[in-house]
């Protein structure tokens, strides 16, 4: 395991130094790509729940979501500071790279918190800004802090925080969950371990040298693999359900079958892949469609539910 001194990242010990941080590298702390995905299920779930909300109120309720998710990742960026500096995939993120000091990415990860908190609360309702409260703190303390560093199930157990965002913009509109929101939370829950453990199989070597204990570095490419098909497959499973409560029509069901399909034979080719491969074609495969996935299943349901909602207002069936 490689042994990482903080003074790396922040200079000498007691030197105090101001950074020259860029807009740009304030918003590169908010991980604007993760971010894009919880604005668009988080919306989902809004657009989704049974009932109304005001439109002003709707955008800002999906605006607060936004920042809060910003935060989760600048407080994330802070911690992860040490094991950024030597990661490829990440030595070139605002910290490690020294455009932006660790005080600098805290300070502005908790104001953020707390401003994307309290305004959804005072705006929308005070339930949803619990859970979105719960949600930085869920992926910023329990994920980032304490099991990505100590178990090889920390994406499992961690996933749940990238799978609250539908239950954030749900609340948003009731004031609470059900068993429809529920679902929406499991099909980003069951998902996730299947998008990262195939990222974890082509950076092992990365996870390996800064002691992140990921899957395929504790218990091997071939355990690895059949956790990857086996939550293909209950994620395949649990997008169909949303055809079977009434949340969403029958086409729906099959156009997420389809796509569920596609996402099992694409993690049985990772799981055929043989260990050791370098190239790991099969495992970049997957990762890249299961972001496809994700992103095709919400819009689906998106789509579907502005069709029912058309069809019925101009007196069609659905």
């Amino acid at each position: 395991m490689t042994i990482i001194d903080s003074r790396d990242i922040t200079g000498l010990e007691g030197e105090v130094r101001l950074s020259e941080a860029s807009a740009r590298d304030f918003f590169a702390l908010l991980k604007p790509r993760v971010m894009s995905l919880v604005v668009f299920t988080a919306f989902a779930g809004l657009v989704l729940a049974p009932g109304t909300i005001n439109p002003v109120l709707g955008f800002i309720a999906i605006l607060c979501i936004a920042v809060g998710a910003g935060a989760s990742g600048a407080l994330n960026m802070w911690y992860d500071a040490d094991i950024d500096a030597v990661m490829t995939r990440t030595a070139t993120r605002p910290i490690p790279a020294g455009r932006i000091e660790p005080s600098e990415a805290l300070a502005f990860g908790l104001v953020l918190s707390v401003f994307s908190v309290s305004i959804l609360g005072l705006t929308v309702n005070w339930f949803s800004a619990g859970l979105l409260a719960f949600t930085i703190f869920f992926y910023a303390v329990v994920y980032t802090m304490w099991l990505k560093r100590s178990t090889p199930q920390n994406i499992v157990i961690g996933g749940a925080a990238g799978a609250f965002p539908p239950m954030v913009g749900w609340a948003c509109v009731t004031g609470g969950v059900s068993l429809d929101s529920i679902v929406l939370f499991l099909i980003i829950f069951l998902w996730t371990p299947a998008h990262f453990w195939a990222l974890a199989l082509f950076k092992m070597r990365d996870y390996g040298s800064v002691g992140v204990p990921m899957l395929p570095n504790v218990s091997g490419e071939r355990v690895t693999k059949h956790q990857i098909a086996l939550y293909a497959v209950l994620t395949a499973i649990t997008a169909v359900i949303p055809a079977f409560t009434g949340l969403a029509s029958l086409y729906y069901g099959l156009f997420a079958g389809a796509l569920g399909i596609y996402l099992v034979l694409c993690s049985i080719a990772v799981w055929r892949m043989a260990d050791g491969d370098e190239k790991m074609l099969p495992a970049k495969k997957l990762f890249a469609y299961s972001i496809l996935y994700l992103f095709a299943v919400f819009s689906a349901l998106l789509v579907d539910h502005y069709v029912v909602t058309l069809a019925t207002l101009f007196g069609g069936t659905a």
